[in-house]
């Protein structure tokens, strides 16, 4: 077995100068002088790392953790090399361009273009824009549907400097205009056909904005002096610019929103390093390169969509096929059609595809890859099986941090590992929290308490400002970028980012996602995961849309859990559900009060939204023609909760 490894190490050049390539190749050769090797290797291991435990858990990891170790060495040195010739993204997709000039980047409807083709436009976006005078620090908002001109724009601007605000195409009123605002935009480019948003904001805007529309609005009524960008494009040449400026590496790239605890969204900072390490990360691990069709249905304004889609054409060369709106009941037909052999998922859209009536296109394609994060474990095999993915490359990330992780090898249920014998060489962290208040909890020397295996704990990143991979860009406003930075964790001074997020890990590294900090509640002493209770009433009531979590009762202690199902056809079988959940959860874990509606909002990335649900609580007055049910203890079961009932509760009458 030592020569097996040693001869793997051998193989791979970039692994030779790492701290375990190098120990294993001396000691297998001195072990070969001796005669030695298989006797000598067991005795090395065990005495250097604590037994036959630590044995097996090589054996089992080796593997895995040499492809991550891999990665993280030629990730790093590439970096460097970037930020040496004070490339930018811009520089990269010219690479690919180099290599494959009439292979196709980018697939849309019946469209299509080659990397030489967006190559020119982005030119062309560069020289318009140049004109007008905008340079390194201008910021841009960019306030499009999901289509390829939407990335050209963008990468376009990146050459000169100018950082592009990706708004989401769905926002409105107060949310579009603080978005706007809050990252100090020069200008706002705009599709014709979201033209009446622009204008229903434009008070609330600086009076010197500049307005871009691409393609000419579809409505004329009042709408601000804008300048059509189609056109001034065309007449644009498509050679070459070079803009002289202070170019980095780290320089802001664009801006993306991520929902704020205020409701209103934050503008995460995304610099070229960190576009491209993130990017890199998911492609080179998952195998993802130039002979791939990646099928993105997820809005590229997000970073599943915009970073790990988009980035796989950009970084890796992989031609990308843009949906702009995901639809369930043409999602194979488009694999099919554009040849894909990757696709994206996030949220619920693989329950969505599977509550589809089965048919032959659902076997019919040629993708091989499935990435993402959100599938939930209850149809994780069900998934891969029915539509025969043979890898799931499930991920844990978020837009604007550094502890990130991936299933490189089709683990099931996991987001990914954290190698149990060299952590250091990623630097991320499970610690634990208390559970009632989800602060970090400190030992006697005012550090934190780091989980042991089957412990659950908070995700964090350690953030070294100096390691691009490491680095922590945060926010536009610094207050929200403090707020996610946790100091003294392993040692005084150190500084981690934290996720929000609890996890846990097994003996061999593997990380499972559990819950959030902000959904999980308390309630008669012990705390519930909403996760595990959605699980639980998805396995009943199938593919509706469940959303669970915790509402004020009264003046009792903690919060009741109250789970809202989707009941489209007014056909759910309440008793049923009830028994199921006597027999699969414990008492303190089940919903006392179910909430029966149509649908259930979704957030733009088909994650389930809970903010509106958690405000309306069981009030019968806020819940329009919605059924409310509460839990009868006396009786055992469901019952219709009205306005007397709500009295009741909430005066104490009943009791739980």
């Amino acid at each position: 077995m030592f020569s097996a490894i040693a001869s793997y190490f051998q193989d791979r050049p970039l692994l030779k100068v790492s701290t375990i390539a190098a120990p294993v190749l001396l000691a297998h050769q001195w072990c070969q002088s001796s005669c030695l090797s298989l006797t000598c290797l067991g005795f090395s291991l065990y005495i250097f790392t604590g037994g036959w435990k630590t044995l097996w858990i090589a054996y089992m990891t080796i593997g895995r953790d040499a492809r991550g170790l891999s990665f993280v060495i030629r990730g790093r040195r590439r970096i460097r090399q970037l930020r040496d010739k004070h490339a930018i993204i811009a520089d990269v997709f010219l690479e690919n361009v180099r290599k494959d000039p009439n292979r196709i980047a980018f697939y849309y409807e019946d469209r299509s273009y080659t990397f030489q083709e967006a190559e020119d436009m982005t030119n062309q976006v560069a020289r318009f824009f140049n004109k007008l005078g905008y340079k390194k620090g201008d910021v841009v908002a960019l306030y499009m549907e999901s289509c390829p001109e939407f990335v050209m724009i963008w990468l376009g601007l990146s050459k000169l400097g100018v950082v592009t605000a990706l708004l989401n195409h769905n926002l409105r009123a107060k949310s579009l205009a603080h978005c706007v605002n809050v990252s100090q935009c020069r200008a706002v480019i705009f599709s014709g056909d979201l033209v009446d948003a622009i204008v229903e904001i434009r008070d609330e805007l600086d009076s010197e904005m500049a307005y871009f529309s691409y393609r000419e609005p579809t409505a004329m009524d009042n709408i601000p002096q804008y300048q059509e960008l189609t056109t001034a494009f065309n007449g644009c040449s498509k050679e070459p610019l070079r803009v002289e400026y202070d170019r980095q590496f780290t320089d802001r790239l664009i801006y993306i929103y991520t929902s704020g605890t205020t409701g209103l969204p934050k503008a995460s900072v995304i610099s070229n390093s960190r576009y491209f390490f993130a990017t890199t990360g998911v492609a080179s691990l998952l195998n993802i390169d130039s002979k791939d069709t990646v099928y993105c249905a997820l809005p590229i304004y997000h970073s599943a969509g915009g970073m790990l889609g988009v980035g796989s054409c950009l970084i890796h060369g992989a031609s990308l096929a843009i949906r702009k709106k995901f639809s369930a009941s043409r999602f194979w037909d488009d694999c099919i059609k554009y040849n894909c052999t990757v696709i994206q998922y996030i949220g619920e859209t693989c329950r969505y595809l599977l509550a589809q009536p089965e048919k032959p296109v659902d076997k019919r394609h040629k993708v091989r890859l499935a990435f993402g994060n959100g599938l939930r474990r209850n149809i994780w095999h069900e998934f891969k099986d029915r539509f025969q993915i043979e890898q799931i490359g499930e991920f844990y990330g978020s837009t604007e941090g550094n502890a990130n992780l991936i299933n490189i090898d089709n683990t099931p249920f996991s987001v990914g590992f954290n190698s149990a014998l060299i952590p250091w060489v990623y630097p991320v962290q499970l610690v634990k929290v208390d559970k009632a208040t989800g602060k970090p909890i400190r030992g006697s020397n005012g550090l934190c308490i780091m989980c042991k295996p089957g412990e659950p704990g908070e995700l964090m990143g350690r953030i070294v400002q100096k390691d691009l991979s490491r680095h922590f860009d945060g926010y536009v406003n610094q207050e929200a970028t403090n707020k996610k930075i946790v100091r003294d964790v392993m040692r005084k001074g150190d500084s981690f980012f934290a996720t929000g997020d609890i996890l846990v890990k097994n003996e061999l590294g593997y990380t499972f996602f559990l819950d959030r900090t902000g959904d999980t509640y308390r309630w008669k002493g012990e705390n519930v995961s909403t996760t595990e209770v959605e699980s639980t009433i998805l396995s009943v009531v199938g593919f509706r849309d469940v959303a669970v979590y915790g509402v004020e009762v009264g003046n009792l202690e903690g919060k009741a859990g109250m789970a809202a199902v989707s009941d489209p056809n007014n056909d759910l079988d309440m008793e049923h559900l009830n028994q199921s959940l006597k027999k699969s959860l414990p008492p303190y874990a089940r919903p006392l009060f179910i909430r029966l509606l149509l649908a259930i909002d979704q957030t733009s990335t088909f994650k389930l939204a809970k903010t509106r649900l958690k405000a309306e609580g069981f009030d019968p007055s806020k819940v329009d023609s919605d059924k409310l049910f509460y839990f009868n203890s006396s009786v055992g079961h469901y019952q219709t909760l009205d306005g007397e009932i709500y009295k009741a509760i909430q005066s104490g009458s009943i009791r739980f």
